[in-house]
């Protein structure tokens, strides 16, 4: 890996990987303040990419197509993500087009993206699934930018202009950290300088966007007439990428429930008690924040039952030390994980360029990695300990 810093203080790392014939690139770019309204940096996400001052929206995708470029932007809470795959020989084509969208962006069509997103958002509500999750996040994020859901982003969506979307870009560019990660076979030679060096940066600015509140153990319930099943999550407020727990919080999400066949949640709640087809857990983590979470879908007969289920599992892993053989098998199956989710040249930029952004090494899955085989049976009582307390938030849906 070659690491260095353009003259705007923009950190880049190049890996080669030679003999493979697509490069692939990540630009991320950090987000220091609030959005105004719910809502906002979506629509800004949806119109970056619907022409520039050089290319109107169908010329760009006609280049793109063309070219069998394939360049997107998405909006993640901590972070902007600007990224292309394209083949080796037409490199330069994309790092331009990518200069281009992020320096001249037009957002037009900002009332049609928004009448899309709409619509998009109020399908995705029918699902009983994605209505918890919704219920559930803006709960345990109330009044925080974290907890900007589907349903806040319907309820303030109409507030936005398209010059708040400019000037929402305008302070993310203005004030954003850069950080860019180039993997494949393919020769530099200065592009990046002469494509991104123009760039703003703020290389010691740091994020507005604050701690949310302590938690406080919350119940909240929804009824959806027309819903088959009841869903039901319940999560708890934990440490982030930042805190020692952090690849301890990984082994956890393995055991409980994210290792599918083999998780406990899913052995006792539906192989012998039969109550779900679906039992997961689920680890997500912002910058400032994150979030241990139980999701099942089951009979409404069963709700009590498996809040009940839920309960059980976690005070085992609390009282009862974890075994070796356990402990083992879900080592191995992380690992295998972070492995074969970095197989190809744009799943590396992508995890090396996140865990730039958030501030740690460009080759911190290595580091990851290596903490995770260190993890002990008594940090994973110890952790279990210190985050599954009686403070947590448990969102149900239910006909």
């Amino acid at each position: 890996m070659n690491e260095f810093i353009l003259q705007n203080g923009i950190k880049v790392c190049i890996k080669q990987n030679k003999n493979t014939p697509r490069v692939a690139l990540t630009l991320n770019i950090s987000i220091n303040k609030e959005e105004k309204y719910a809502g906002e940096y979506s629509l800004m996400n949806r119109l970056l990419l619907k022409g520039t001052k050089k290319y109107s929206s169908e010329e760009l995708a006609n280049i793109l197509d063309e070219n069998a470029i394939e360049l997107s932007s998405e909006m993640k809470s901590d972070y902007l993500r600007i990224r292309f795959t394209c083949l080796n020989e037409d490199f330069e084509l994309a790092l331009s087009l990518l200069s281009e969208i992020v320096l001249n962006s037009t957002f037009e069509e900002a009332e049609k993206e928004k009448a899309k997103l709409k619509g998009e958002l109020m399908a995705e509500l029918d699902s009983a699934k994605v209505k918890v999750s919704d219920l559930f996040t803006k709960t345990i994020y109330k009044n925080h930018f974290y907890g900007h859901s589907y349903t806040m982003i319907l309820d303030e969506i109409d507030n936005i202009t398209k010059d708040d979307v400019i000037n929402a870009y305008k302070t993310i560019l203005d004030t954003g950290r850069k950080s860019v990660v180039l993997v494949g076979d393919a020769e530099e030679n200065g592009l990046l300088e002469k494509y991104l060096g123009q760039l703003p940066n703020a290389t010691n600015n740091e994020s507005d966007i604050t701690v949310p509140n302590i938690l406080k153990k919350d119940y909240v319930e929804l009824i959806k007439e027309d819903a088959n099943q009841a869903q039901i999550l319940q999560g708890w407020r934990v440490g982030t990428i930042n805190d020692k727990e952090y690849p301890v919080l990984m082994l956890l999400n393995i055991i409980l429930g994210a290792s599918g066949l083999s998780s406990r949640l899913f052995l006792e709640l539906r192989e012998k008690k039969g109550l779900a087809y679906t039992v997961r857990t689920s680890y997500e983590t912002h910058l400032k924040s994150a979030v241990f979470s139980i999701y099942i879908g089951t009979e409404p007969s069963n709700i009590q039952t498996s809040i009940a289920g839920f309960k059980e599992e976690i005070e085992k892993i609390k009282k009862i030390p974890v075994s070796e053989e356990e402990l083992h098998n879900a080592k191995n199956n992380l690992i295998g994980k972070q492995q074969f989710l970095s197989e190809t040249n744009s799943q590396q930029a992508n995890i090396m360029a996140y865990y730039s952004i958030l501030g740690k090494d460009f080759n911190y899955r290595e580091s990851v990695i290596e903490q995770i085989k260190q993890v002990t049976s008594e940090d994973i009582q110890a952790c279990a300990n210190k985050f599954f307390t009686e403070d947590y938030v448990l969102a149900i849906i239910k006909p």
